[in-house]
């Protein structure tokens, strides 16, 4: 018995990059200015998705550019992560009272 590999044509992988960036172009279009900020900050895990997406191509890569490309797929993605919380930080400390006194 053979084991059948799934692989992705050129074609396929492209077809799935444009309807994933329209998507996303639509529902973040969507959303009103004030959600944006914590709705963004709230979904650090896609950026931890894209970080352990990265990790996985660049633990598959053969060639020296696909290792290149592989490892500033994971700078960039855990770049995003530490982004992500300390704008998430930065959000909550806008809620906490002040220790001011008028």
């Amino acid at each position: 018995m053979e084991a059948t590999a799934l692989s992705f044509t050129g074609f396929v992988a492209l077809y799935i990059f444009m309807l994933a960036a329209f998507t996303g172009y639509e529902i973040i279009g969507r959303v009103p200015s004030i959600l944006h900020t914590p709705l963004m900050s709230g979904s650090n895990f896609v950026h931890g998705i894209v970080c352990v997406g990265a990790i996985f191509a660049l633990l598959n890569a053969t060639t020296p550019l696909e290792q290149v490309i592989g490892f500033v797929g994971v700078l960039f993605g855990a770049g995003n992560v530490a982004g992500g919380y300390v704008v998430t930080e930065r959000m909550l400390e806008m809620f906490k009272p002040s220790d001011k006194k008028k």
